[in-house]
């Protein structure tokens, strides 16, 4: 039985090798990146809330405000480590 040579295959040798590398790179420098946004969001959220109970209606403006804030800042990492996944697995 003769063994296949399929040409086509874009994952062996040196191709294979470096998306394997870049997938595991992208892969944590993704993670790192996500948890660090969502460390941030929830405590600037957490902060906010802080601010709006302790002031009552006079600061809940100030209190929103850093809750939106954090909730931007952990969606914007959460769209970059996404971003730096798909370029790490050689996603367009």
């Amino acid at each position: 039985m003769p063994l296949e040579n399929n040409n086509n295959n874009q994952d062996s040798g040196v191709t294979g090798a470096a998306k394997f590398v870049t997938s595991t790179v992208g892969n944590v420098a993704g993670g790192v990146g996500r948890t660090a946004g969502g460390l941030v969001g929830t405590a600037t959220r957490g902060i906010g809330d802080t601010i709006t109970s302790a002031t009552g209606s006079a600061g809940k403006p100030v209190g929103d405000a850093l809750g939106s804030v954090g909730t931007g800042v952990q969606n914007g990492a959460e769209s970059v480590s996404k971003g730096v996944e798909n370029a790490g697995q050689w996603k367009r």
